[in-house]
Parts: C-alpha cells; structure tokens; sequence
C-alpha cells in the first residue's frame, strides 16, 4: 500500500531541488548576458563559451533528480525498491543545436535595433527571450527525463501536478487530465508543472478531476458570460489544445494560436 508521507516528502524534496536548479541557472544565464560589453558577433561567442557548459550540466542533473524521485515514488507506489538507472538525455534536447538556440536571443536584438528600436529596449526583448528559452529547456530536461523514468518503472499513465498557488489556466485545465507514458508531458514557455505516475494498469479515464475542472470552468465562464458546468459550453476540451512543436514537441495551446510546426521548418 501507497505510503503518502513517504510520497509527500518525497515530492517536496524534488520541488526543492529542482526549483533551486531552475533558479540557479536562469540567473547565471541572466547575469552572464547583462555582463556583456556589447552584443556583437565576438560577444555572443563569448556568451556561449561560458553559458552552455553550465546549461547543458544543468539538463542533466535535472534529468538525474527527476529520475531518482520518480524511481522512489514508483517503488513506493508499485512495491519494490527504488533503484534509478539514469536517463540518457541528448544536448539537443530541441532537435537544434544548443549552440544555434542560445544564440536566438542576439538575433533578436539584432532584429530589434533594425526595426529602429533603442538598445536598451533592443536588448530587453533579447534578455526576455533568453529567459524563455533557459526555462523551456530545463523543463524539456524534466518532461524527457520522467518519461524515460517512468516507462522503465512500469507506469502506464501520469498527470501532470502543479506546482504553485498561482498557474495558468492551460495548466490547471490540463492537470484535471491523464496522459499516457508514451506521451511526453505536453508544456508551454514558463511551465514548470512535474509530472506525477498514476498507480496500476487501470486506464482511469480522460477526466481524472472532475471537480477541479468545474472550478476552472465556472472561473473562467465568469470572465466570458457563460455558466455551464453541466455542459461545459464554452468546451475548454476544444479551446485549450495539445499541439506537435517544431522544438517543444507536445505543446499546450489556445485553438486559435498558430505558431511554426515540424512541416514548418525548412530542411537544413
């Protein structure tokens, strides 16, 4: 039987590592960037010089946290002992080149000050994109780590846990459902949800918490001058949607957002 102390403190032990690993690197990334002299070509090569060392460090030590917790967990769950066997997670977690994504952030600087627009704010919309892009990476780290994880430990199905008071309403509208093993946890830039094993071999269904979704529904029905639980109108199944990233691969996304799939990108 499920010991639930055991599998509390063993998710809090995670949340604090890997929230400390998140924080640690996105500020040395930050702070290696607003060190610059300049942002010309020879300093972005320095940039990426001292930075992605760090960060790609940074990806698999989060892969080895989530694998070590998710092993624990899944021992706890399924009976046996907790016996991580590491995760082989590839530098290009994207399918790009590090080197090329971390670079992105130049680019659009230098776009920026193309269309006329003044260093600092040129420079703002590089750093924003930066934060972004660390971000996103490390939480492709943790979604590629547990599925890996997860599948070695016989686990089926997962959900997807949030993580704080205050989260957007693609997540907590996705957290009310389950997700296959097979499937990489599906993200969106800033997410930073983990993802939780769900015990035994029984498909628990689509919705697995019907209340929740009730409550995000009567919220945001509120905002948009509908009320019905019942029938769900308007079906957030249907607006807040699982797409296929270019990078990302599963994405979390509003219908009417487009943005550039993998039929998109031209060949190299």
């Amino acid at each position: 039987m499920a010991n639930e102390a055991l599998q509390a403190a063993l998710g809090e032990r995670y949340d604090a590592l890997s929230t400390s690993l998140f924080d640690r690197v996105v500020t040395f990334v930050l702070s290696a960037f607003d060190s610059l002299g300049s942002y010309r070509d020879a300093d972005a090569d320095e940039f990426l010089d001292r930075v992605l060392p760090v960060v790609l460090s940074a990806q698999q030590t989060m892969g080895q946290i989530t694998d070590a917790y998710l092993s624990a967990l899944l021992a706890d769950m399924l009976g046996g002992t907790a016996a991580p066997a590491g995760v082989r997670l590839p530098e290009a977690l994207r399918g790009v080149e590090p080197a090329e994504v971390y670079h992105r952030p130049f680019v659009t600087a230098y776009t920026a000050l193309s269309q006329g627009k003044a260093l600092g704010e040129a420079v703002g919309e590089a750093r924003t994109r930066l934060l972004s892009i660390t971000e996103t990476d490390m939480q492709l780290a943790r979604t590629h780590a547990a599925q890996q994880s997860m599948q070695r430990g016989g686990a089926r199905f997962f959900r997807r846990e949030l993580r704080s008071a205050k989260n957007c309403a693609l997540c907590v509208i996705a957290s009310t459902q389950r997700y296959r093993v097979e499937n990489l946890m599906p993200i969106h830039p800033g997410c930073h949800c983990k993802p939780v094993p769900i015990p035994g071999d029984k498909d628990p269904g689509h919705i697995i918490d019907e209340s929740l979704l009730r409550e995000a529904h009567d919220a945001v029905a509120k905002g948009v001058g509908q009320s019905d639980a019942g029938g769900r109108a308007p079906d957030y199944r249907e607006v807040i949607i699982t797409r296929q990233h270019g990078e990302y691969g599963p994405l979390l996304a509003v219908a009417r957002h487009e943005f550039t799939g993998p039929d998109d990108v031209p060949s190299p």
